[in-house]
């Protein structure tokens, strides 16, 4: 496993789940640019209580930066091609929401 920080905006919404030993358990993925350009696909998973509540409060589109276990992986598009991929197991998160609400706390 690899401890990594990635950024980038969620594709489509966070899905809360119950695992079978009635665990909750939040889903979602991540549209992540490389330097040269390059769109990878980041699937996320959160089992920490404070990263759950972080991800379900955004929605498609919104940026996020994660931090967790990372596992690369290679995808097969629907058209048969081979592309580069990511699993993440997320313990911190960081979002423009939490940035702005920390920023007016200080200013009052």
């Amino acid at each position: 496993m690899i401890d990594a920080l990635v950024q980038g905006k969620l594709f489509g919404s966070p899905r809360q789940s119950t695992g079978k030993a009635g665990n909750l358990y939040v889903t979602a993925r991540a549209k992540v640019w490389t330097n040269n350009g390059d769109l990878l696909m980041c699937d996320v998973v959160a089992f920490e209580d404070s990263v759950q509540t972080a991800l379900l409060a955004l929605t498609d589109g919104d940026s996020v930066a994660l931090s967790g276990h990372l596992v690369p992986k290679v995808v097969q598009t629907p058209s048969g091609e081979y592309r580069p991929g990511m699993n993440m197991v997320a313990h911190g998160l960081l979002s423009t929401y939490q940035v702005r609400r920390k920023r007016h706390a200080l200013e009052e």
